[in-house]
């Protein structure tokens, strides 16, 4: 879950919490305030006890349940990925390390460095994030292959899937064609020579 849509929901769940809260408090303290006038000095100070809770209590426990939920969103907030941070977008080329790359494959045991030249793809799916190679390298291999293969194959939500392959359209690596209710898609011309 991105982090926008997650602080939306914290935000309308706390908001949520202290209008219930406040809302309580009121009523409470209208019973009460009620009560005080109807009974006038007859009521001594051990009767209140008797006419339900003090106010005060509702407004003590919905601090204390508004702080909890905020203490442990902002614990866990720092986990949530944004989407917009780890995408390929964002990496300068004159940043890329000038060190030799090594090969993707994970059958080689010595690291094979790889001419830009000779094997683009590599270079590619090299400097892309995990998320996007995992959705790029099956089209590679397979183009003109389902989104819902895609799906099966990179072991991502339906959702996730259309976002990087919308992103990775944006930026000119792979195009769709609409097949029915799915798209095929294809590599972009430039990385399928």
């Amino acid at each position: 879950m991105n982090q926008r849509p997650a602080d939306t929901v914290v935000g309308v769940l706390l908001g949520f919490v202290l209008l219930a809260g406040g809302l309580l408090s009121w009523r409470a303290y209208q019973q009460r305030r009620a009560i005080e006038q109807s009974m006038g000095p007859m009521m001594d100070s051990s009767m209140g006890a008797i006419h339900g809770p003090d106010p005060l209590w509702y407004v003590v426990g919905t601090l204390l349940v508004a702080g909890s939920i905020g203490g442990i969103y902002y614990v866990v907030r720092g986990n949530l990925i944004d989407s917009t941070t780890d995408s390929a977008d964002h990496i300068d080329p004159d940043q890329v390390s000038e060190a030799t790359p090594t090969s993707i494959d994970d059958d080689a045991s010595p690291a094979t460095p790889i001419n830009p030249e000779s094997d683009p793809q590599a270079r590619v799916l090299d400097l892309l994030p995990d998320d996007e190679r995992r959705v790029l390298e099956p089209v590679l291999n397979s183009p003109g292959i389902t989104q819902i293969e895609l799906r099966d194959r990179s072991e991502f939500s339906k959702s996730k899937v259309s976002q990087t392959v919308s992103s990775l359209e944006e930026r000119g690596l792979l195009y769709r064609e609409r097949q029915g209710r799915t798209y095929r898609v294809y590599p972009s011309d430039d990385l399928q020579n």
